[in-house]
Formats: structure tokens, sequence, C-alpha cells
């Protein structure tokens, strides 16, 4: 995977952002993704594909981490927005506070990659979220990785 590095969302996530961030979520980043994105925040790739589920995906673009959300012309691609706009199609808990699939990067046909902190707060797993096969309180997602190290290993 080779990150197109003028595409790099700045300013790059301080600490302090970051922390705010897993408080409103409510979990803790892996330090393989906090390492990651304070590096490649919001980062196009060029040519980063996988296989799942019998189907091969292409990342158009990581998420991003960002303090100003709203006056920054990638607003769009911020973590928090992406997941305003899906969240309840992310999880089947009516009364979760925070978050527990976390999205991190855009494919091509509007599935997300995300982080799968369901069956293990500490360490999540990495998933495909399917779009047109969710539903409010409903999600469908398709496991990838054990892990985000190993999420980035299989990338070609």
């Amino acid at each position: 995977m080779k990150i197109k590095q003028d595409t790099i969302v700045r300013p790059l996530p301080s600490v302090e952002i970051i922390k705010n961030h897993e408080k409103f979520w409510r979990l803790s980043l892996p330090e393989s993704f906090l390492e990651f994105i304070k590096e490649n925040n919001g980062a196009e790739v060029e040519e980063a594909t996988f296989e799942c589920n019998n189907r091969d995906y292409a990342i158009e673009r990581f998420l991003c981490i960002l303090d100003d959300i709203e006056n920054h012309p990638k607003g769009i691609y911020d973590i928090d927005v992406v997941y305003s706009q899906i969240g309840e199609r992310l999880t089947d808990n009516e009364d979760l506070l925070g978050a527990e699939v976390l999205p991190i990067a855009s494919v091509f046909a509007g599935d997300f990659v995300c982080l799968d902190f369901r069956t293990d707060k500490n360490n999540p797993s990495v998933c495909v979220w399917s779009h047109e096969e969710s539903g409010e309180f409903e999600p469908v997602t398709y496991n990838v990785a054990e892990n985000f190290s190993e999420f980035l290993n299989i990338l070609e």
C-alpha cells in the first residue's frame, strides 16, 4: 500500500484531540491505528485492495480526525462526520452510548472499513460494513482481519 503524501489531511491530530474523540466514542483506539493516523490522517492510497467474503474491495481513502470539522475543507472525511451519518446502521443496540463499530476508511461503492470493538474492547478486529445490506439497528459486517496491523499487512 502506498500513501499519497499530498492527500494527508493536516493538521495531524494531536494526542489531546485523539483523547477527546476516544472519550466521546467511549473506547480506546489500538496503538497500531493511532500510529497510522498520526502520520497518515485521512490519506488517499494507491491501489490498496483486499479480499473479503469472496469479494474484492478497494480503499478510496482513510478517514481523518479533525479538531475543527466545520471549517476544514476535508471535514466530510472526519470519522465523527461519517459516524454521525451512519451510526444507527453500525449497531443493533438502540441504547448505545459511544461507538462499538467505528468507520476508519471508505471503500469503493459506499462501504466502510471499520474497527470492530464488539467482541474485544481492547483489541478491535477490522471488518467491512456493508451499506446495502445494513438497516437501522441491523448492521451487516464481514470480518477482514484480527487487528489493524494485520489489516495493513493484507492490503495489496
